[in-house]
């Protein structure tokens, strides 16, 4: 079982920069990959992005590259999601996943995450 504990979020204006944590802890041994995922209000919860944890292949969702990175930490046992360039439309609660599940096509797919941190709410005012 491995514990997610996500951090960063807060009130910004548009074309501010903001960046996520993600401490994970407990048995992280056999992780294939972090990622994060975001939930709006009255919308369902989607891919953002995700980095292997060995290899540190990283995957974007198209409406954040170019202005979102992912990058980690193995030794911290820590992902980071550095948000730059935030839009109105960036606004939601930000949670961070880990997945075992070893096919990168399904990267994306948030029934393939096992465990999830409680969230982190960034809004973006315009």
């Amino acid at each position: 079982q491995v514990q997610l504990v996500d951090s960063g979020g807060g009130l910004v204006q548009a074309g501010d920069s903001l960046r996520l944590s993600c401490a994970a802890s407990g048995r992280t041994s056999n992780l294939y990959a972090m990622g994060w995922f975001r939930q709006a209000p009255g919308k369902e919860r989607e891919f953002v992005a995700a980095i292997t944890w060995s290899g540190g292949s990283t995957y974007y969702a198209d409406s954040v590259k170019g202005r979102f990175t992912i990058s980690k930490d193995n030794a911290k046992n820590s992902v980071y999601l550095q948000m730059n360039s935030l839009k109105p439309v960036d606004t939601a609660v930000y949670y961070c996943a880990t997945t075992t599940v070893r096919i990168s096509t399904r990267i994306a797919e948030s029934k393939n995450y096992g465990n999830w941190g409680q969230g982190t709410q960034v809004t973006v005012s315009s």
